[in-house]
């Protein structure tokens, strides 16, 4: 079964039909019968950038459950400091908690494919194989 990695981006423009690419998230999010997979972290922004749509977090909560998202924590402490590093090699880019986070859930699933709309970061961010992302907007 196929897993894609979903970063915030997209799921905030999949909620707010005001976002430029609500369309092409709704798309692929629609589209998509494989598993979908995420962070605390991811959540955490979601939650965040959707508090001033009106039912924002309901709709979040809903699209979660009835897509059948799982949600990895990657709060232990090792996690964290694994992330803590992964940010600092990758600073010039930048990289924020919730992408580092992705990079090591997809060390952990063995999976590449990933709905962002953060192309720079994850057509520069590596796995510790050296593996390169497959962000999935760029090949629909």
């Amino acid at each position: 079964m196929d897993i894609w990695l979903v970063d915030t981006g997209p799921l905030v423009a999949y909620l707010d039909c005001g976002e430029v690419e609500h369309d092409r998230a709704s798309d692929a999010l629609d589209g998509f019968n494989g598993v979908l997979a995420t962070t605390a972290a991811v959540v955490t922004e979601v939650m965040y950038f959707i508090s001033g749509v009106h039912d924002g977090a309901i709709a979040v909560s809903e699209l979660i459950s009835q897509s059948g998202m799982q949600i990895y924590g990657l709060c232990e402490p090792a996690d964290v400091r694994e992330a803590a590093t992964l940010m600092q090699r990758y600073a010039d880019t930048p990289m924020d908690f919730a992408d580092a986070t992705l990079v090591l859930l997809a060390e952990r699933l063995a999976t590449f494919d990933i709905l962002t709309l953060d192309r720079r970061g994850f057509n520069t961010y590596r796995l510790p194989s050296g593996a390169p992302f497959n962000p999935v907007l760029d090949i629909r």
